[in-house]
């Protein structure tokens, strides 16, 4: 979950000013009522897959397939928007790798395709650079957000709403938004298949993962929107980086890029490991194009690697010349929106076939999802529905082959 988010977001939520403080403050509450539906939906259905075995128990085939495809396309969609990430991080560090709209573009698909490499050579691999990266990047965030605290100027916390929306819409916007840094709650239940005890240490991660990223992405994110002008946070590629550089120097300023480009590279490894065992869940069960469910020798499922990390490589080369930012922001809400859809169907399916107990938080849940939803804008709505459109006619075949055999 700890990834670009909390070294981006800043830029991203500058034009909404300290108004999006609030949005932090829903967004942190409707992800543990998340995190929480996901724990009870994991001792319900302790299988690989996550969302896409929730939808399919709850509504059948149909919604599984639906949930499996886009919860797929914001996997590669986040991928690709983490790669600009770590791009931008190295060229706070190193300025010259991302001189040029396509240098940076290079170092995007540079991160991202060392990450499949990675998962190629097995998820055992994939998970001993997990836990490194966290280490890493977990201890000098909370660090640095609870120090850099006590140095901010108050007068950039002003005016609150800067954005010329409503306050109500400034928030649903930020809701949108901050959710980013979220995404990712529900990633120990899609390997369920391959953890020990899943339905104890699935609840046990999800819970506790969400409130420790929270507490660091929101300490760090709020420092430095009070740290910097508002008009130098939206266009900086490294607004944490900017920050530390402004308090303590070149050097701080030097350590926080490597850092993040570490932490972007981590979260990136555990995107790619989720973007092949989605869609070899949902192939196993006929729903996705076989090929999907075949595995290496390593028991990785490389042709999901494969397809995904290409698919996320052209959406950084179709927007490679827009600045980083642009395309940050693009891809993070272009990612939300098909996520959330899964979120929506999932906590759905509790209340339709969980069991009992959970039915409230289920259904703040639910209504948390929807309203984060819509907050995600037009655009990304519409990019999203076309995305889900364009798996129909793969569901379409499927079901004819099916019948046929």
């Amino acid at each position: 979950m700890i990834g670009s988010g909390v070294f981006l977001l800043p830029a991203s939520l500058a034009p909404y000013g300290a108004s999006s403080l609030l949005g932090w403050g829903v967004t942190l509450c409707g992800a543990v009522l998340l995190a929480l539906t996901f724990a009870r939906l994991a001792r319900r259905w302790p299988r690989t897959g996550g969302p896409y075995v929730f939808a399919r128990e709850g509504f059948g085939d149909a919604a599984g397939f639906i949930v499996a495809w886009s919860y797929w396309v914001s996997v590669w969609c986040g991928s690709a928007a983490i790669a600009v990430a770590f791009a931008g991080s190295l060229g706070s560090a190193w300025p010259a790798l991302t001189a040029t709209p396509l240098r940076a573009a290079g170092c995007a698909l540079g991160g991202l395709w060392l990450c499949s490499a990675v998962n190629l050579a097995g998820v055992r691999e994939a998970g001993r650079m997990q836990v490194a990266t966290t280490v890493l990047k977990v201890l000098p965030l909370l660090l640095f957000g609870g120090v850099a605290l006590w140095f901010v100027d108050a007068s950039h916390y002003r005016p609150f709403n800067p954005s010329g929306e409503s306050l109500p819409g400034a928030v649903q916007s930020t809701v949108a938004l901050t959710l980013w840094a979220f995404l990712g709650l529900e990633a120990a239940t899609i390997p369920a298949g391959a953890i020990r005890n899943p339905e104890r240490t699935i609840a046990r991660a999800t819970v506790l993962g969400t409130l420790l990223a929270g507490i660091a992405t929101i300490l760090a994110c709020t420092a430095v929107l009070g740290l910097l002008p508002a008009e130098m946070v939206k266009t900086s590629p490294s607004p944490m980086a900017d920050a530390a550089r402004s308090l303590w120097g070149t050097g701080a300023g030097f350590g926080i890029a490597v850092l993040a480009a570490v932490s972007c590279l981590g979260a990136l490894n555990a995107w790619v490991l989720i973007s092949a065992q989605v869609p070899f869940a949902a192939a196993r069960d006929g729903l996705m194009p076989r090929r999907f469910a075949r595995v290496n020798a390593r028991g990785t499922p490389a042709f999901g690697v494969i397809v995904s990390s290409a698919l996320s490589s052209l959406l950084v080369l179709s927007n490679y010349s827009h600045s980083l930012v642009q395309l940050f922001t693009f891809s993070i809400l272009l990612s939300t929106a098909a996520t959330l859809l899964p979120y929506v169907v999932s906590t759905a399916a509790w209340l339709r076939r969980g069991g009992k107990g959970g039915r409230i938080i289920g259904l703040l849940a639910l209504a948390y999802s929807v309203y984060a939803l819509l907050g995600t804008g037009r655009e990304s709505l519409l990019w999203g529905a076309g995305l889900l459109l364009a798996g129909a006619p793969i569901y379409a075949w499927l079901r004819l082959r099916r019948a046929d055999g």
